[in-house]
């Protein structure tokens, strides 16, 4: 028997849960996130200019691998973005399929082709960085190919949003994806600790202290940090974009068009 109590007045936690549905619906989503494009590209520009800089032209070369290490100051954020872009969307896949939250979908639309990217990145930029230091560009390493895996992951997910784009349960088959792939994610994290591997250990850690000198993490640091602030702007843009696509025949899309049009 339902308790009528419950009913009559809802707990904390069910006015917090209605109040968050209220925010959710894609044009409350369009309304609270577009004014964050300008500053979060503001701040992003400016970690990664510095960052960059003070990485490329004054960080110390590395006693044993010289200048080649700077490579790290684009693949450790990419790598670390490509990891954490794929959490994101295996979370998101959840939300949508349980909770039929259609704004989730369209955020995880936004996210998968940067995550492929960056993962692209990751690989080239590790491959780059492989002939010097191991004297080949690619081994069939753990790490290594867990993250290719995770490109092809990021291919499926991003083939399932365009194969079902125009169906009632798009997003759907991208979704379980996301989750199922999301297997991988500790296999990359974990491969430098339960196998034998050529791989390095991470470069950053939140329970240690960083294994380089402060002149060269605090650069990395900056750019990790403005890379992370630069796909949050680009998401925010890109899901904004796919909002206004997904709902212009509704009356607040046409408002808002021949508001920006005066």
């Amino acid at each position: 028997m339902p308790n009528l109590n419950n009913v009559s007045s809802p707990s904390l936690w069910q006015r917090i849960w209605q109040i968050f549905l209220t925010t959710v619906g894609t044009k409350e989503f369009f309304r609270i996130f577009s004014p964050w494009v300008k500053w979060l590209a503001i701040l992003a520009s400016l970690c990664l200019l510095i960052g960059s800089i003070w990485g490329l032209a004054f960080a110390p070369p590395d006693y044993l691998q010289g200048n080649s290490y700077r490579i790290i100051f684009i693949h450790v954020p990419a790598a670390s973005l490509a990891i954490s872009i794929y959490f994101s969307l295996a979370v998101l896949g959840v939300i949508y399929l349980v909770w039929k939250i259609k704004t989730a979908s369209l955020v995880a639309q936004a996210l998968a082709p940067l995550g492929f990217l960056l993962c692209v990145i990751s690989l080239l930029t590790g491959s780059i960085w492989a002939k010097p230091t191991w004297g080949t560009y690619w081994v069939w390493d753990a790490r290594l190919t867990s993250m290719l895996i995770l490109a092809f992951l990021y291919a499926g997910v991003m083939a399932l949003f365009a194969a079902f784009e125009h169906t009632a349960n798009r997003g759907k088959a991208a979704a379980i994806l996301s989750i199922v792939g999301a297997v991988n994610l500790p296999i990359i994290k974990y491969s430098v600790q339960w196998w034998n591997t050529l791989h390095q250990g991470s470069t950053f850690t939140l329970t240690a202290a960083p294994k380089m000198s402060a002149d060269m993490w605090l650069p990395l640091l900056l750019m990790i940090i403005g890379s992370y602030l630069l796909v949050a702007t680009l998401a925010i843009y890109r899901t904004n974009t796919l909002i206004l696509h997904r709902d212009q025949g509704k009356a607040w899309v046409k408002e808002y068009i021949r508001g920006q049009a005066k």
